[in-house]
């Protein structure tokens, strides 16, 4: 090797040198979160592993069958510890009730803990379905609305993509108690979205017995989402009754975030 080329070798391994560690400190992008409000449905998809999501609400209803407003606060903690397998928590940890001619009350709702589990990994190309299970932990003092409030519920979960957008499909089965007694409830919800660049616009049908009056409860419900940051989608929309004893009028907003650090390190 000839003098001239010695100074030139030298140069391009120490900039090589330089640039290996520069590759090593670049910390990985977060992960997208994957958020279920604030449609009724849930993806049967999970978060990503090893990832806490949070997912944060409030609810302004109006004309309910056992009382005429409320306004309650939601969360819902997502955990996935395997690809397969994520844990929940889902929380109400306030509530203002009224009843027409009556003061208003403050209360917590109840705290359920569950399970969810993919059964198919469909990808990018077909369907992913999943099965859930929640128990109640607390039941709460807050008055429910239409649906009610579960001792058990059973989910079965399917997401796909058809033409440009995106399904998510529950049918569920739930044990209520009114005192010493056990009914089961069924339920079926539709959710369809749309994404325009950072902005999602979904629509939705839902259906649940109500087996302590013999009648049922539906619903249409119409939501945007934003995605600020791949980790952290706000929300807002609103859901409308559609029978006689469905809450008449549901707003909320909130927001998905993810947070930026996996646990596992």
């Amino acid at each position: 090797m000839t003098r001239e080329r010695i100074p030139l070798a030298l140069t391009c391994l120490a900039l090589a040198m330089l640039a290996r560690p520069a590759d090593a400190q670049t910390p990985p992008a977060t992960p997208a979160a994957n958020p279920a409000r604030p449609t009724v449905s849930t993806p049967a998809t999970l978060t990503p592993v090893g990832y806490l999501q949070f997912e944060t609400g409030v609810l302004v209803a109006r004309d309910s069958a056992e009382l005429s407003t409320q306004f309650s606060v939601n969360e819902v903690a997502k955990l996935a510890v395997h690809r397969r397998v994520q844990l929940l928590l889902q929380l109400e940890p306030y509530a203002r009730s009224g009843s027409s001619g009556q003061p208003a009350e403050q209360a917590a709702g109840g705290t359920a803990a569950g399970l969810q589990c993919v059964v198919f990994d469909g990808g990018e190309t077909r369907p992913t379905v999943a099965v859930s299970y929640f128990h109640a932990l607390s039941d709460g003092s807050a008055p429910d609305l239409d649906i009610g409030s579960a001792k058990q519920s059973l989910l079965f979960l399917v997401s796909g993509d058809v033409a440009g957008f995106h399904i998510d499909s529950n049918a569920m089965l739930n044990q209520q108690a009114d005192g010493d007694l056990r009914r089961a409830q069924h339920g079926q919800t539709l959710s369809v979205s749309h994404g325009v660049g950072a902005v999602t616009i979904a629509g939705e049908l839902w259906h649940f017995t109500q087996p302590f009056f013999g009648t049922d409860a539906a619903g249409m419900l119409w939501a945007v989402s934003y995605a600020a940051r791949p980790n952290l989608v706000f929300d807002a929309g609103f859901n409308r009754g559609l029978t006689s004893t469905s809450t008449r009028w549901e707003f909320f907003g909130g927001f998905t975030y993810l947070l930026p650090r996996s646990l596992k390190n």
